[in-house]
């Protein structure tokens, strides 16, 4: 450590007050010409090469570049990276950014320049969209005067949006699935039997998805079934009671296939495949054209149904 610094005193400081100034040359000096105007421009080698930021002399092959410019980017690709988290008062940022290479489209190179993430809390991690190979474009200055800084800085190109959505519809459900609510309605749940294989599929379809024959025999279920299958669910939903909550394929007594219902009246991890259950109905007064009439299913009580008597319905 120099002794100024172990005394205290400040280091040594090498400052050119107001500016170093040069000249830039026909080459560098189109480029900051350029950037002014908020334009990206490489410079074509005598082999075809694209440099950019573009220099006076081929770096490959030591010859003089040519005099011809080309438009390159806006975008580019980050082709590699480097995390700052904490950035220091001479960075081009004040919160967390990225050092990056970028290859601007059309161009054989890259140039460094600061990659703003949108990330504020110091400390923080690199965000995992980070990546080599990601899209990205200069984010310019209001006022540019000719140099690298008129480009603030990179940012990601957009790929992904939020966008509020809603859609409202009316649902027609033909001849079986009106039948089938009225009765819902009226407190019954009604099914149809096939007339070739005999099972009674509820609700009811019009049609048999066995034997693709119409149906129209109408057959009153009773509110008792048994849980065939089931899923536990940890994301809420407004139709159930709590969460976890229980949504459970129950095949009713007298049934050929399962309907799909809630579980609930007994904790998530005490819902088995064979536990016997019975339609919950709302208050009578509450009852409309819906299968919300059943609030859920409920255990009954009664002994499991042995697994090889549902197994034909998993």
């Amino acid at each position: 450590m120099p002794s100024s610094e172990r005394s205290g005193e400040p280091n040594h400081i090498l400052e050119f007050p107001g500016g170093y100034t040069r000249s830039v040359g026909p080459v560098i000096g189109r480029f900051l010409s350029e950037l002014r105007d908020g334009r990206l421009k490489g410079v074509r080698t005598r082999n075809g090469r694209v440099l950019f930021p573009p220099v006076e002399y081929d770096p490959d092959a030591g010859d003089d570049v040519t005099d011809e410019f080309v438009d390159v980017g806006p975008v580019g690709t980050v082709t590699s990276w480097s995390w700052v988290p904490n950035p220091r008062k001479t960075h081009p940022l004040d919160r967390p950014f990225a050092w990056a290479l970028i290859r601007p489209d059309g161009a054989d190179t890259a140039l460094l320049h600061a990659l703003d993430m949108g990330v504020f809390d110091l400390g923080a991690k690199p965000p995992r969209r980070l990546r080599t190979g990601m899209r990205v474009r200069p984010r310019w200055r209001a006022e540019r005067v000719g140099g690298i800084g008129d480009i603030e800085c990179f940012q990601p190109e957009v790929t992904m949006i939020t966008a509020p959505s809603r859609l409202e519809y009316r649902l027609q459900g033909g001849r079986a699935l009106d039948r089938f609510l009225e009765g819902v309605s009226q407190g019954k749940i009604i099914g149809h039997r096939c007339d070739v294989c005999g099972q009674v599929i509820v609700p009811m379809k019009g049609l048999c998805p066995k034997d693709g024959v119409p149906t129209s025999e109408e057959v009153e279920l009773p509110g008792t079934g048994t849980v065939t299958t089931f899923a536990v669910n940890n994301l809420p939903d407004p139709r159930a009671p709590e969460v976890p909550f229980v949504s459970a394929y129950i095949l009713l007594d007298g049934a050929g296939l399962t309907m799909l219902a809630l579980v609930a009246g007994v904790p998530a991890d005490q819902v088995r495949m064979g536990m016997r259950v019975r339609a919950a109905w709302r208050p009578r007064e509450e009852w409309t054209r819906s299968m919300a009439n059943i609030r859920w299913f409920e255990p009954t009580g009664e002994p499991d149904v042995p697994f090889d008597e549902i197994k034909d319905h998993l």
